[in-house]
């Protein structure tokens, strides 16, 4: 005899529902799952979200930005920082030195990207450390000098704004190292290792979140840990990160930040919205044991995460076309955004199509686009504006917005 079942239950920490329908008494149910209200996830009354180390890797990140607007540090320093070594006093924050995270660790080091691919990785890690490299040795020696095509120094903007201190090619290396890390480490760990299956299904964790298996000494399984890791990448350093929207943008220098300034876009208001929901919904099917919806939802934090890197690509390239194309060139202003923009264009190649395990953009084009960006001889002093106007084109060609939408 054919029989229907239906299985119905409501998780303590919100509302997932499970539910499933099959013709055969012996047939395996299918979950259906509900998001619950906040991020906020629990078993037997004890919390199982868990993503301390990324809080800790952003505000090793925020501190090491801030030396490059301090020239009185050294590059010792600075390398130090990046790649902190367990208590060593790296750190005003006693708990920062004590930890044993770092930065460059995790730069460039995915599972599905650079497990396999340590050329690249090698490649990634050096150009940060030449940033840090740069800075010191170029930059911070000039500090006082008006910077000019092909010297370094400092150029004040327009009205007497802010202080930009460049290198012999206009480029802040602050803004590229900083940007650039949005891609290479938050972007990087949280959608080619933590939300790929090589990270969630590795060795046993689906057996041992099927069967409630927790980790060794704490309250969540493998797999639902990982999830969380993917989480902290966006909303580690969040006021409230149960519920972390309110803030949105106002929390970090990194992914929160520019999540936050894509919403604040009338045309992409929701994204911030959707990248929450997703994360949600997919750590409930994981509570679920609903793989096929946790995937579905990884798929949609790709995209969208993705495009939060692509449309600040295009904005920053459009603003500094604007500083260029104004009667009277505002350098500091225009260099200012084309350095983040360059941050942003290097970040691509650590953005991950939603149905493939590849960027939308791979280190050889992002490596063409920096070259049309800083190609000439005195890099941005000699940038035009129909070079940023293509470069943007070409971004927004695989992306489902214009360069209109982005750039304004």
């Amino acid at each position: 005899m054919k029989i229907k079942s239906v299985f119905k239950i409501i998780c303590v920490s919100g509302t997932i529902v499970l539910g499933s329908c099959s013709s055969d008494d012996d047939a395996t149910p299918i979950a259906q799952v509900e998001a619950p209200a906040t991020y906020e996830f629990e078993r037997e009354g004890e919390s199982t979200v868990s993503f301390s180390g990324q809080t800790t890797r952003i505000a090793m990140a925020e501190v090491i930005i801030g030396q490059f607007v301090d020239n009185t540090s050294t590059e010792a320093i600075i390398d130090a920082m990046f790649d902190h070594q367990e208590n060593a006093n790296d750190f005003e924050d006693t708990d920062l030195n004590a930890s044993d995270k770092s930065v460059r660790s995790k730069t460039a080091a995915s599972a599905d990207y650079f497990s396999a691919n340590v050329t690249d990785a090698a490649a990634i890690k050096a150009d940060f450390d030449s940033w840090i490299k740069g800075q010191v040795d170029d930059v911070f020696p000039n500090w006082a000098v008006t910077a000019t095509a092909g010297n370094p120094g400092v150029l004040q903007e327009a009205g007497g704004g802010s202080n930009r201190y460049v290198n012999a090619n206009g480029l802040e290396y602050n803004q590229a190292f900083a940007k650039s890390l949005i891609g290479a480490l938050m972007t990087d760990q949280a959608l080619n290792n933590y939300l790929g299956t090589a990270v969630l299904d590795e060795a046993d964790n689906v057996a041992n979140n099927d069967n409630g298996v927790v980790a060794d000494g704490k309250t969540y399984t493998t797999m639902e840990h990982k999830w969380d890791e993917a989480y902290g990448y966006v909303y580690g350093a969040s006021v409230n990160p149960t519920n972390p929207n309110t803030t949105i943008g106002d929390d970090d220098s990194f992914l929160n930040k520019y999540v936050g300034r894509v919403e604040d876009d009338t045309d992409f208001t929701g994204i911030a919205a959707d990248i929450y929901d997703a994360f949600k919904l997919g750590r409930a099917a994981i509570v679920a044991k609903n793989y096929t919806v946790r995937d579905e939802q990884a798929a949609i934090l790709r995209e969208k995460i993705s495009q939060v890197i692509a449309i600040r690509a295009v904005y920053y390239l459009q603003q500094g076309k604007a500083s260029l194309e104004a009667g009277t060139v505002d350098y500091a202003s225009a260099f200012h955004d084309l350095s983040e923009g360059f941050g942003f264009v290097y970040s691509l190649q650590f953005t991950r199509k939603s149905d493939s395990n590849t960027p939308y953009f791979t280190r050889t084009e992002v490596q063409s686009l920096i070259d049309d960006l800083m190609g000439g001889t005195n890099g941005l002093w000699d940038v035009t504006p129909e070079t940023l106007d293509a470069m943007s084109e070409t971004i927004a060609s695989k992306f489902d917005f214009t360069v209109a939408q982005a750039g304004s």
